[in-house]
């Protein structure tokens, strides 16, 4: 498996392989957005889309990454992630080294407790925060 970005101006080639994995990703997220209106998103460069291919270069996974830049840190939160993203450590890491190759510092993301429990066993990851919120 290999993990490539998928510059703005070529995101229609492969929206129609990609937007399932990001669509169930979705479907667990806290309703900021539709698949169409992320696709808008990485259509404009506000967020960046990566994919992960097989060797028969089908695409596998899918994963959305919006940086913020802090005074300390540039954090890649992970917008939407599906498919064989996280199937494993090389994928992982390749994920991660292309962050890296971006001015991330941190990686973060919003996750169900049986997802954070995962990336913590299987990744590293820390619980930094807990988010909660009420609807107004």
């Amino acid at each position: 498996m290999k993990v490539h970005q998928v510059e703005p101006q070529y995101l229609h080639y492969v929206w129609g392989g990609a937007a399932p994995y990001l669509e169930k990703a979705l479907e667990h997220s806290g309703g900021e957005y539709s698949l169409e209106q992320l696709k808008v998103f990485l259509v404009q460069g506000h967020q960046a889309l990566l994919i992960a291919t097989d060797e028969e270069n089908s695409i596998k996974g899918a994963a959305t990454v919006e940086f913020i830049n802090y005074p300390n840190d540039r954090v890649a939160f992970i917008t939407a992630i599906g498919g064989k993203m996280i199937a494993n450590q090389n994928v992982w890491g390749q994920f991660e080294d292309w962050l890296r190759l971006n001015g991330a510092t941190t990686v973060r993301g919003a996750a169900y407790e049986s997802v954070a429990r995962l990336w913590r066993k299987a990744f590293k990851f820390e619980n930094r925060y807990i988010m909660v919120e009420k609807r107004l």
